[in-house]
C-alpha cells in the first residue's frame, strides 16, 4: 500500500513540474494576432472613401405588348373571295387583305339607287302639286285644306327621299366594306381565314400590330412609384430593357404612363415604357427585364461587398484606418448595392482609409500597414 501512494506521488509531482515547464516557457499560448509588439504591422489592403454621384436603379419583370394592335374583322357577311396577304408580313396603312364576294352587295347598291330615283320623281310631283294648289287657294278655287294636304305631301315625299338618300349611301358603304385594308402599318399575325370561309361580324381574320416600337408592361411596388416618376421627370436616365439572357436592348426605353390606382391584393402599380423596337428583337408576349432609375444620391459614399463584415451579434462592420495608423472596427448602416458595391449610409466619412482586404488577420486597436489598391475601386464602378 505504501509502494501505491509513493507511486501515485510521484506521478502527480511529474505533472505539476511538467504543467509548470510548459507554463513558464510559453508552451500553451492564447494565438496572436500579428502586432506593434511583434515589431511587423499587418498587412491589408485599403481604399480611402471618395463621394460619387450615383443614381439608383431597380430592376423589374415585365412583359412586351405591341404599340399597337388591331383586330381585322368584316363589317359585313360575305364569302371571302380573295385573301392578299400571308401572316408574317409586313404591310401599309391603306393595303388592302382581303376581299369579300360583293355581288349580292352590288345588287342591293342598284336597289337602293333605284329607290333615290323613286323617291327624288314623287319630290318633285309634290312640288308641282303645292305649286298648283297655291295658285287656286290664292283666287279661291279650292279649300284651304286642300292646299294644307298639297304641303303635307311634298314634306312627305322629301322625307322619303332623304331616307332613300341615306339607305344608296349605307348600301355604297357595304360595298366599301367588301374590300378589307390595313388600318395601321404593321405585321400580320397569323390569318385565321381562308379564300371560301364566310365572313361575318364575329369573324376575326387576322390581327395587325404595330412592332416597330412596343410597350413593356410593368408592376411596381406603390412604395416604388414616386421615385421612379420623379427620376423619369428629373431625366436622371432612360429605361434598359434586358432580355432573358441579360443582354441589353440597343434602344433606350422611356416611361410611358403609370396608373392612378394600386392594386388593393399586391399593391402595385402598373407602369408602361415605350421603346424602339429595330429588328424586332422584342416580341410581344417576351418577359423581359427593366431598369428604371428611381433617385439620385449626389454624395454617395460606396464599398466593396468584401469590405463589410458582420459582428457576432450580425450587425455590418466596416475597418477603418486611423490617422495613427491603428485598425478601428466601426458598426455602419449600408443602403443599395450599385455596381458590385455597397452603399454606405452612415458610419464612416469621406477620405477616410477602409480595410477592403486582411480584416480577418488582427484585431480592433492594433496598428497595420496599408497598401492602396485604387484600381480594384475602378474595377467596380456604379452604374449612374
Amino acid at each position: 500500500m505504501s509502494h501505491r501512494l509513493s507511486f501515485i506521488a510521484f506521478v502527480v509531482g511529474v505533472l505539476v513540474l511538467a504543467v509548470f515547464l510548459i507554463f513558464r516557457e510559453g508552451v500553451v499560448s492564447q494565438p496572436q494576432y500579428p502586432s506593434d509588439d511583434a515589431g511587423v504591422p499587418a498587412q491589408v489592403t485599403t481604399l480611402t472613401l471618395q463621394p460619387e454621384r450615383v443614381v439608383l436603379i431597380d430592376a423589374f419583370p415585365g412583359r412586351v405588348a405591341a404599340y399597337r394592335r388591331v383586330e381585322i374583322r368584316p363589317q359585313v357577311t360575305g364569302i371571302i373571295k380573295k385573301r392578299l396577304v400571308e401572316g408574317g408580313t409586313e404591310v401599309e396603312a391603306g393595303q388592302v387583305l382581303f376581299e369579300i364576294d360583293s355581288a349580292l352587295l352590288e345588287t342591293d347598291l342598284e336597289t337602293a339607287r333605284a329607290g333615290v330615283m323613286r323617291a327624288e320623281g314623287a319630290v318633285e310631283h309634290a312640288r308641282r302639286g303645292l305649286e298648283r294648289a297655291e295658285a287656286l287657294v290664292a283666287s279661291n278655287a279650292t279649300s284651304r285644306k286642300s292646299y294644307e294636304d298639297a304641303r303635307n305631301e311634298l314634306a312627305t315625299a322629301e322625307a322619303n327621299f332623304a331616307e332613300a338618300r341615306a339607305v344608296f349611301h349605307r348600301r355604297k358603304l357595304d360595298l366599301d366594306f367588301a374590300t378589307i385594308r390595313s388600318p395601321i402599318k404593321g405585321y400580320v399575325g397569323r390569318t385565321l381565314a381562308d379564300e371560301g370561309s364566310l365572313a361575318s361580324g364575329q369573324t376575326e381574320l387576322a390581327v395587325v400590330q404595330e412592332l416597330d416600337r412596343v410597350y413593356v408592361d410593368l408592376r411596381l411596388p406603390a412604395t416604388k412609384l414616386d421615385g421612379v416618376q420623379s427620376a423619369a421627370e428629373e431625366g436622371l436616365g432612360p429605361a434598359e430593357i434586358l432580355d432573358a439572357d441579360g443582354k441589353p436592348h440597343p434602344r433606350p426605353g422611356r416611361l410611358a404612363l403609370s396608373d392612378v390606382t394600386v392594386d388593393p391584393g399586391t399593391g402595385d402599380a402598373a407602369v408602361r415604357v415605350e421603346v424602339e423596337n429595330p429588328g424586332l428583337s422584342l416580341l410581344p408576349g417576351m418577359y423581359v427585364r427593366v431598369r428604371l432609375p428611381r433617385g439620385v444620391l449626389p454624395d454617395a459614399l460606396l464599398v466593396p461587398e468584401e469590405a463589410a463584415v458582420r459582428s457576432g451579434a450580425g450587425e455590418a462592420q466596416i475597418v477603418v484606418v486611423t490617422v495613427d495608423g491603428r485598425a478601428e472596427r466601426r458598426d455602419v448602416v449600408l443602403g443599395d448595392v450599385i455596381g458590385g458595391r455597397l452603399v454606405v449610409t452612415s458610419g464612416v466619412k469621406a477620405d477616410e482609409m477602409i480595410v477592403i482586404r486582411g480584416q480577418d488577420r488582427f484585431q480592433d486597436g492594433m496598428r497595420v500597414s496599408p497598401v492602396s489598391t485604387p484600381q480594384d475601386a475602378a474595377s467596380t464602378a456604379p452604374m449612374n
